[in-house]
Formats: C-alpha cells, sequence, structure tokens
C-alpha cells in the first residue's frame, strides 16, 4: 500500500478511515475510489512525509518557536509570521529519497497535468469547514513542478488566513498535519458544486446543483455567478431554474509552466446564455450524488466536472453549515420595506443586516474593515475571512450559493447576498440595508426590516422544542464536541472509536508487542474523554472499535497483523475480535475506566455481535475487568445482524441495558445488497418492508423487557414517514448526524403531536 513509512499512498488504496494518513480530502477521494464513483485517478502525499520534512529540515522546532508568540488579532504580525513561516517551507530543500518517489509516483500516473491540492487532517469533517483555507494549484506539469507545489501546499497551511482561522476554532497550528493530493486533471467542459441537502433551508429532499462552464475553481471561488438548479430528490423533478449569463470561463493555458497555467477564455454573448447542464445531465448527477449521500450515511458538498459526456467527482466532503438556527424552511418573510432596491442578488445566508458600504477591491485592504459594516467585494476569498466575521452582512457581485462566500457567511452566521450585479458601484460608506432572505439591498437603515429581524432570531432561539424521544447525536471527531455539545440534543448515542484509532495511526497490536500498551490507552482516553466531558452529565455511549480487517491493515503496522478477507464485511470483526483477543479489548475497557472516575455518563455498547453465547462471552470480559453493570453504568448491544432480530429475547437475556439499530448494516444483510455496489444502489432501502418489520419487532420486543431502544442511522431525519413509524412502535430515542440535529427534533416533535396527541 505505501512507500517509504507512507510516503505516497494511492487512491485505491485508501478510504474514509484514513484521514490520519491522507487528510479529509484524500481519504474521501480514496473511499470513492473503492466504492465505484467516477474520481479521476491519482495518488497522496502523506501526511507522514510533511511531518518527516519538518522534522529532517529543522523546521518544526523552528516553526513552533516562532508561531508562540502569535497574536491573531494583531493584522500586521500575524502577516509577518505567517510569511516567515511560508517562505521557511518553501525554500527548505526536501530530502532527495522522498522527492525521488513523488516524481516516481508522479510518472506512474502518466504524467501530464495534475490537480496539486492540500488536504488536511483537521478538514472535510462534520460540523467543521476548512473551505479554501490552504492551497490548490491546477494544471501542473513535470515532477519538479509537482514537488515545488507539494511544497506551496505544506506552506499554505501558514497564510494567515489558516492561522487565523485555526485560533478561532482552538487548533494547534502544528497538530494538524496536511497530506497532499496528485490527480490527474480532468478539462471540464461544465464543472461546479451539488450540495445533497438544500445548505440554507436544510431540506433533506432538495438537492442544489449550480454549475458554469470550464474549470470548477470559478464557480468555488465565486469567480462566475453560475446557473442555479434545484431538484427534488425523491422524484428527480427540477424545481428551480437560474441560468446566469457568463462572459468568460477558466481553462488551460498555452503555458501550464508559467506563473498562470490557466486563464481566462471569453464566451459570446449567445456561448455564455446557454444552459450549463441539460436536464438529462442534471438527472444523471443528481442520481450520483444521491448515491454519495448513501454511501456516507450524511449530506454531502460534491465538487464535480464533466468532461466528454462523463461526470467526475472531485472532492466530497459532509455539509457544515446547517445547525438548525438561521436556517430554518418556515423563517417566514420581512414586512414591506417602503423602497425600491438598490439591487438584488441571490439569497446566500439568511438575515438581515444594515450598515456603511465598504468596498474591498484587495483581500489586504480587508483587515481595514470597521465592526459593522457592510462589506462589498466582486468576490471573497480566504484572505476575507477575519473581515467576514466582523461585517454587519456581506454582499458579492460575483458568485452563487455554493461559493466560499455563501459557504463561509453560514458558517459565520453573517447575512449575504451573492451574484449582485453592479455591487461593487454603491457608493462607498453610504448606509444600506441588506436584506439577504429576499436578496435585495436597500438604500438608508430600514429599522422595520432589522426589527423584524431580531425578532425572527429571538423566537427561533427561544424554540426548543421538546420530545418524549431522545435525540442523540452520532460522533466521531473530539475536536468538534465543544460545539455539538452546545447544540438541543440529549446526548450522544454513538461514539466512533475508530477516528480516534485512525489518527494514532499504528495498530494496537504493534502497541502491545512493545510494550507501549500505556502510549495506546492514553492516547484513546484522550479522544473519548473530550467527548465525554463536554456532554457531561448527558450519556454518551461509547461503541468499541469495530473496524474490519482491512481497515485495521491501513494503519502502520497492520499488514502484518490482518488476514487477507474476502468480504471482510462478514469477517473477523466486532464482538468475534474481543473474545479471541481480549488483550487488546483489555486496552479499550481499560481506558473506559479510568474516564469513567471522572465522568460517569460514560456507558458502553458492543457492536456485531452474531450469537447469544458470543455476547455472554464479551459479558464476562467486561465483567471481569471490573465493570460492572448498574445504574450508573450501561451496556448496550448493537442490532445490526438479522440473527440480533430472530434471537433478540435470548441476547437479552444475556444481561444488557438496551439495544441500538444499526440500520446500515442490518439493511444490507437482511436484503444481501452492499449498499456500495453501483448496480444495486438503488435497492439499498432501509423503508424495505422486511427492513421495517424487524425494527419493529426490535421495539416492540425491547419495550416488553424493558430495555431501551435506539437507532443510529440517516433515514429517520430524511423520511418524515420512517420517523413517525419509529415513535409509533415506541423507540427511546434516535441518533443521528450532526447536521440533523434540530430537523429529526423537529420531525419527532410532529410525529409524536400526531401519535400520542
Amino acid at each position: 500500500m505505501t512507500t517509504d513509512a507512507q510516503t505516497i499512498v494511492w487512491f485505491r488504496d485508501i478510504g474514509r478511515a484514513d484521514v490520519p494518513v491522507a487528510g479529509g480530502k484524500g481519504a474521501n477521494l480514496g473511499e470513492m475510489t473503492r466504492a465505484g464513483i467516477p474520481v479521476p485517478p491519482g495518488f497522496v502525499v502523506a501526511t507522514a512525509a510533511y511531518r518527516r520534512f519538518l522534522v529532517d529540515t529543522g523546521l518544526e522546532s523552528a516553526l513552533a518557536e516562532r508561531i508562540k508568540a502569535l497574536d491573531v488579532d494583531d493584522g500586521g504580525a500575524l502577516d509577518l509570521i505567517s510569511a516567515e513561516c511560508r517562505r521557511a517551507v518553501e525554500t527548505a530543500e526536501m530530502p532527495r529519497l522522498m522527492a525521488d518517489q513523488i516524481a516516481e509516483a508522479y510518472n506512474e500516473l502518466g504524467g501530464g497535468p495534475v490537480a496539486v491540492r492540500s488536504s488536511a487532517t483537521a478538514e472535510d469533517l462534520e460540523d467543521a469547514s476548512f473551505a479554501g483555507q490552504q492551497s490548490t494549484f491546477l494544471n501542473v506539469v513535470g515532477p519538479h513542478s509537482v514537488i515545488e507545489a507539494v511544497k506551496r501546499c505544506w506552506a499554505s497551511l501558514f497564510e494567515a488566513r489558516a492561522m487565523y482561522y485555526r485560533e478561532q476554532n482552538g487548533w494547534g497550528h502544528l497538530d494538524v498535519d496536511l497530506a497532499v493530493p496528485v490527480q490527474r486533471m480532468i478539462q471540464s467542459q461544465s464543472a461546479g458544486v451539488m450540495f445533497t441537502v438544500d445548505p440554507i433551508t436544510g431540506d433533506p429532499n432538495r438537492v442544489v446543483i449550480e454549475a458554469a462552464f470550464g474549470l470548477g475553481e470559478a464557480v468555488v471561488g465565486g469567480m462566475v455567478t453560475p446557473d442555479h438548479f434545484e431538484l427534488d430528490k425523491v422524484h428527480g423533478a427540477i424545481l428551480q431554474r437560474d441560468l446566469a449569463v457568463q462572459d468568460k470561463m477558466l481553462v488551460r493555458g498555452p503555458d501550464p509552466d508559467g506563473a498562470n497555467p490557466n486563464i481566462w477564455q471569453p464566451l459570446t454573448s449567445f456561448e455564455g446564455r446557454r444552459a450549463k447542464l441539460s436536464d438529462a445531465e442534471l438527472a444523471q448527477l443528481l442520481q450520483i450524488g444521491t448515491r454519495i449521500e448513501r454511501h456516507y450515511g450524511a449530506p454531502q458538498d460534491i465538487e464535480w466536472g464533466l468532461a466528454d459526456g462523463e461526470f467526475y467527482l472531485l472532492q466530497t466532503r459532509p455539509v457544515t453549515t446547517i445547525d438548525g438556527s438561521s436556517a430554518k424552511a418556515d423563517i417566514g418573510q420581512p414586512p414591506d420595506p417602503g423602497a425600491a432596491p438598490l439591487l438584488t442578488g441571490a439569497p446566500a445566508s439568511p438575515g438581515i443586516g444594515a450598515g456603511p458600504v465598504r468596498i474591498v477591491a484587495d483581500p489586504a485592504d480587508a483587515a481595514e474593515l470597521e465592526d459593522g459594516a457592510v462589506l462589498v467585494a466582486e468576490m471573497t476569498t480566504p484572505d476575507f475571512v477575519p473581515a467576514m466575521k466582523r461585517a454587519a452582512a456581506i454582499v458579492t457581485a460575483k458568485g452563487g450559493r455554493t461559493c466560499h462566500a455563501a459557504i463561509i457567511s453560514r458558517e459565520l452566521g453573517v447575512p449575504c447576498i451573492v451574484g449582485a450585479a453592479g455591487a461593487t458601484e454603491l457608493a462607498d460608506r453610504s448606509e444600506v440595508t441588506v436584506d439577504a432572505v429576499n436578496g435585495a439591498v436597500y438604500p438608508g437603515r430600514i429599522d422595520p426590516l432589522l426589527d423584524w429581524w431580531s425578532h425572527s432570531r429571538r423566537a427561533a432561539d427561544s424554540e426548543r422544542l421538546d420530545t418524549e424521544t431522545k435525540i442523540y447525536v452520532n460522533l466521531a471527531e473530539p475536536e468538534i464536541a465543544d460545539r455539538v455539545a452546545r447544540r438541543h440534543v440529549d446526548g450522544v448515542g454513538l461514539l466512533r472509536a475508530e477516528f480516534i484509532i485512525a489518527r494514532i495511526g499504528e495498530h494496537p497490536r504493534s502497541f502491545f508487542q512493545s510494550g507501549r500498551q500505556r502510549e495506546y490507552i492514553d492516547r484513546l482516553a484522550d479522544g473519548i474523554r473530550k467527548i465525554a466531558s463536554e456532554f457531561d452529565p448527558r450519556p454518551v455511549v461509547y461503541r468499541a472499535t469495530d473496524f474490519k480487517t482491512n481497515e485495521y491493515a491501513n494503519l502502520a503496522g497492520g499488514a502484518e497483523h490482518e488476514p487477507d478477507e474476502e468480504n471482510p464485511m462478514i469477517g473477523y470483526r466486532g464482538a468475534a475480535r474481543y473474545i479471541a483477543e481480549p488483550e487488546l479489548f483489555q486496552l479499550e475497557l481499560q481506558a473506559i475506566s479510568e474516564i469513567r472516575r471522572e465522568h460517569p455518563n460514560l456507558h458502553l455498547m458492543i457492536p456485531f455481535v452474531r450469537t447469544p453465547a458470543e455476547l455472554a462471552g464479551v459479558l464476562r470480559e467486561i465483567d471481569s475487568f471490573g465493570l460492572r453493570r448498574g445504574e450508573d453504568f450501561n451496556i448496550w448491544m448493537m442490532v445490526e445482524v438479522p440473527s440480533n432480530v430472530i434471537l433478540l429475547d435470548q441476547f437479552i437475556d444475556q444481561g444488557i441495558d438496551g439495544v441500538s439499530i444499526g440500520s446500515n448494516d442490518l439493511t444490507q444483510l437482511t436484503l444481501g445488497i452492499d449498499r456500495d455496489s453501483e448496480r444495486l444502489a438503488d435497492g439499498f432501502d432501509e423503508r424495505d418492508p422486511a427492513v421495517l418489520n424487524s425494527i419493529q419487532s426490535v421495539i416492540e420486543t425491547a419495550a416488553r423487557r424493558g430495555i431501551t431502544v435506539s437507532i443510529c442511522g440517516q433515514g429517520p431525519s430524511e423520511h418524515p414517514d420512517l420517523a413517525e413509524r419509529l415513535v409509533t412502535w415506541g423507540i427511546t430515542s434516535i441518533s443521528v448526524t450532526p447536521d440533523a440535529i434540530e430537523r429529526t427534533r423537529r420531525l419527532v416533535h410532529d410525529a409524536e403531536a400526531r401519535v400520542l396527541g
């Protein structure tokens, strides 16, 4: 899989669990490749290479010393330190062996133009967007140019915008590693972005697609105003179609080795008015997006390109900007402003703000933006982020609702209008009111609009719907626990250990064999403790590790400890491993035991249990370790194998406090369908009668036996009919991804009102 301690990893050999090796972007490119989703081929310069580069060149200690005095609120000092750090990385000589391996991999890829992208270990996670914080270089040609682009990607970790963003979000500057995907370049005729959920309203059945001619960088960066399409996810109907006139497109230039490998190519009026995607192409893209969302189990933000009639996926990440507060579909309409708008555009981040116009032509000038001003620009880049945070509202002349300005504004909760032609011609320092609910800019300060928005926000903030059914969250990343814990959520129904272990990066057997058990326990406990402490006293249910053998093999040292299985999904995993390798299971139990001394809200769940005897064996291991079931320590079992449904009474007899239905695996094993199979994906449906009968049976059996029952999966947050069925059957709790917390609570609240009266 790797060369020289993971300098190079190929997309075909990695998946979503490999974020510590390939970063968020690289791991997702590998995941899609392995799932058979059309992705241009490529490889990743792994995080280990970045770390080794810093150590071998002496930069790690030098950068740490320089950053120690950093004050990101001092713009001048931030720029100075940023420039020094970037210069140090860019001018340092890459170790010869590492450079040779990158060149060899580039040649093996076939040479020619490639995209060289940054992929941080802290990006593309649920509830954490690092949009545009690091650099991307397109149409890079030649081994030397690729090597230099890799170093420039590493250096971009120390861009002022990236350092500011990390500081604001509590990330250590040297704690974030950077991988660099190198991917064969697609010369797109059309390209753009697709959200598999409406990024503004949170409507899970509405897919948003934005498209422009040429390279997709123009759409993401807000350099052009794209066509905007909204489709019904279930029926495929085109609900909205807004065509924009495009006067130029970004294409590969004649001198790819020059300073500007990409150039703007003018379009005639006739060319620019054409739809960027046909109805048939929209339908095809919708199908791909739905499949990717199903594969990941959460709404996705996808970058795509269309070349020679074929769609290629260039990136996917969880949607991070829906929190159920400012982005409500039922927000209502503001009062009549009593004035004609100065200009209009597309509402990208809902809200109403007022202040003096400040037209910013250069990102360097953004630092001078005063608090409460209305930031007006042709478009924004990541360098604008500190100023965007201070703005009362944001208006851009170009861009669509999926561009940088739109995404970051939603994340910051700042009202934003994009694609407002003529915005930069507004009178500088003139007072305006920005209605980003309807996409209009009015002259002067209009108090009725501002008062309406203030009242709407207070009403939204005070609306904390209470439900009999507990709403839990599925969580894997300790780094976002504080933000998720502030939401209206009753606890963590599924704490997945796999991400924490993947970031440790080494197979637990390797720790055991080298006598470093204490190190492994401490590193595992650090991640779990962060989540348990943020949610205390709300319950946190830790699911014991459920890596499959092929996923364990991707950890350092894993290949020598894992069997090569034809079908890892139904192979050596879950409870069977704990019984066969109790010494490794005890490392987890030790971590749990130590954390519970400080945070007794931590409980344990056992995954993939095939037989009652297997469960009994695992319970004996837990009991012999000294973890005793009781009122303050519950043991749950995942229900994901049909035998769990058929023999549930016998499983309960072994002594458990609750069960959680893993609907993804249960659906696959009940229907005999691999949800990642392109030919079978359409048959994967959690609402299939066979699956629903199983879920109903589990809920009713659990209620009869007096134990709690939950479900972990995307279905209840997407399908109101399923949520109502679960409430009717008497489910105790529903656990969902962070983006679906508020939406699910509303669905359950409404279902309870109908069912319970």
